[in-house]
């Protein structure tokens, strides 16, 4: 089987139905009858089961959540998991982020490399070999979710009334093969304490907003204060900050309030080293005035437990792997009103070793005396299969025999649907070398890059779901 040759056949086609599915806006929105995660995910849905319906193959959709295409027959199941949710846009694009282009055999769009284009290229992998007449050993279902980037009810949903994969991967991280993913906590940072005569300065902060998602790092910040004196010298240290720290920042005066912008570079949570944190940016410059004493409680706290925290000293959860490496932290949401106080969003991402149990109710005894409390905890355990696993092995082996690349399996601090799975790993679609753009502006994929990627699907399916001795 040349499993290039095969795909080059059908790449028109692919990158037209990519096309079509980078062009719906399936951010999760509000949830309404019919659609638990709003409009956008299921329109996403529906459009990659229809191409399953047009291929007159199986189908099922489950509570709107997710759905499956699925090929072949026999006892064991394959699972291929991906999903169509995106995270927002963000700003700052050169192109309207679900209006494709192609530039420089590049496809610019939100989604496209997180996770709507490897998603398509997994299904061609299959429809090809269906196309092509070759005999699955087994059934093999594409398993599509709306959820993955916020709170995976699809995956939930779906796994109550469907079958559980015997195997399977998610092209959903990188090659060559993932065989662990760190642990994935969220949890709320909350200023419980307020006090009723708070107004001990001329400047009251009024609001702080910064990021939209756990799982980002925020790209920007704001701060409303009201400035009862010395506009000008507030003013005039904030552009003082700006030109010390390298930051980009903005000012404007609105009917006496004082509103501070600041940019920095998002990021995946998973990797918060690679962004910058508008929000604990800003932090650092209310630190320097005289605030009131609410925003001083706020601001002293992030100071102690929220700015540079990156992999969990400031919490007592630093913890290494010598496979899945460091805990890492990312506050992708941090708000404040003088009214409900702050809030710090927190994304934890730990590998096994770590008592994350433990390490937070710990945390919340040690933050109990600062007028803080922990709310809303979730918690996925680190997920991992041994390196020489058949399937990883498998996997591997169809990689390496369209690259030259001779790297082993390696772990992550990302989270993907394989954690689901008791045998699943992530694989692909990201090459070695290729520029990370997920959760970006301008986010993009190389077309060949894309088509070697449904190659390697194609390659790594003929493997193992494929009779050999039948074409």
């Amino acid at each position: 089987m040349d499993a290039k040759h095969l795909v080059s056949q059908y790449k028109d086609d692919l990158i037209d139905d990519l096309i079509g599915l980078l062009s719906i806006d399936s951010v999760k929105g509000e949830a309404v009858k019919g659609a638990p995660v709003g409009e956008g995910p299921k329109q996403a849905l529906e459009y990659m089961i229809d191409l399953g319906v047009k291929a007159g193959l199986p189908t099922k959709v489950v509570d709107n959540l997710a759905g499956h295409i699925e090929f072949g027959a026999g006892e064991k199941l394959f699972g291929v998991l991906g999903h169509v949710d995106v995270v927002p846009a963000g700003k700052g694009w050169t192109s309207q982020p679900f209006e494709p282009v192609i530039v420089n055999n590049e496809i610019i769009a939100r989604g496209v490399q997180d996770d709507k284009g490897p998603t398509m290229a997994a299904y061609y992998a299959l429809k090809i070999l269906h196309n092509e007449g070759y005999k699955f050993n087994q059934r093999v279902r594409l398993i599509v979710g709306t959820d993955e980037e916020s709170d995976w009810q699809c995956t939930e949903a779906y796994f109550k009334s469907e079958e559980m994969p015997d195997a399977g991967f998610s092209p959903d991280a990188e090659f060559p093969v993932i065989h662990g993913e760190k642990g994935i906590t969220s949890f709320n940072i909350v200023q419980s304490h307020l006090d009723d005569e708070y107004m001990d300065s001329d400047i009251e902060l009024k609001a702080f907003i910064a990021g939209e998602r756990y799982n980002m790092v925020p790209e920007s910040a704001e701060a409303k204060l009201k400035v009862l004196t010395q506009m000008s010298s507030i003013i005039q240290a904030y552009e003082g900050f700006i030109r010390k720290t390298g930051n980009t920042g903005t000012y404007e005066i609105d009917g006496g309030f004082l509103k501070l912008e600041l940019s920095g570079k998002s990021a995946h949570g998973s990797t918060p080293e690679e962004g910058v944190n508008a929000g604990t940016e800003l932090l650092k410059f209310l630190r320097e005035i005289e605030l009131d004493r609410n925003a001083r409680q706020f601001v002293s706290f992030a100071q102690s437990y929220i700015t540079g925290n990156l992999t969990g000293e400031q919490f007592n959860m630093a913890h290494h792997h010598e496979e899945m490496g460091n805990v890492s932290v990312n506050t992708g949401m941090i708000n404040y009103t003088e009214v409900d106080g702050g809030i710090f969003g927190v994304n934890l991402r730990y590998p096994i070793g770590l008592d994350f149990d433990k390490g937070i109710k710990d945390l919340e005894e040690i933050i109990k005396e600062t007028g803080f409390t922990i709310e809303d905890i979730s918690d996925q355990k680190p997920h991992y299969v041994d390196k020489n696993d058949p399937l990883v092995l498998t996997l591997l082996e169809s990689y390496q025999k369209h690259t030259n690349d001779d790297r082993e399996a390696f772990t992550i601090g990302g989270g993907t649907y394989a954690r689901t799975l008791e045998t699943g790993v992530a694989f692909g679609a990201m090459f070695e070398g290729t520029t990370d753009t997920m959760h970006q502006k301008d986010e993009r994929i190389n077309i060949d890059e894309l088509m070697l990627a449904t190659a390697i699907y194609l390659e790594a399916l003929y493997n193992t779901c494929v009779v050999k001795s039948e074409v």
